[in-house]
């Protein structure tokens, strides 16, 4: 196991710890993203959409081992605020599997339901 190394000091942003951990952390988190979208049809929007983000970002972590370097290359905020976003989206999957958005609906639409502005 390599050495804990020091990243930051802080993230700067209240209630959200520097995670010297992250790339293990998202490694773990991308791999679940992945297993989870894999049940959902392969034609499937939000799955084929998920699959693409995440196995870019999930190739940039398994190369890059500095945690520095890999916030840059992600450039999506610190480090830590991707691990949130990840688990938020494992959350996400797995809501979106249980429901099976991507099948039809049960009855019709309303008229005008999904006409905006009304």
């Amino acid at each position: 196991m390599a050495a804990k190394q020091l990243v930051k000091a802080t993230t700067g942003l209240t209630r959200l710890e520097v995670n010297p951990f992250a790339r293990e952390n998202l490694m773990e988190l991308y791999d679940k993203i992945l297993r989870t979208v894999a049940k959902m049809p392969s034609d499937a929007a939000y799955r084929q959409n998920t699959e693409s983000i995440i196995k870019g970002r999930l190739a940039l972590v398994e190369k890059e081992t500095n945690l520095l370097k890999l916030e840059e290359q992600i450039n999506d905020g610190h480090i830590e605020e991707v691990v949130l976003q990840a688990k938020r989206e494992l959350k996400l999957s797995r809501q979106l599997l249980d429901c099976k958005a991507w099948e039809p609906l049960v009855a019709e639409a309303p008229k005008n339901q999904w006409k905006w502005p009304m």
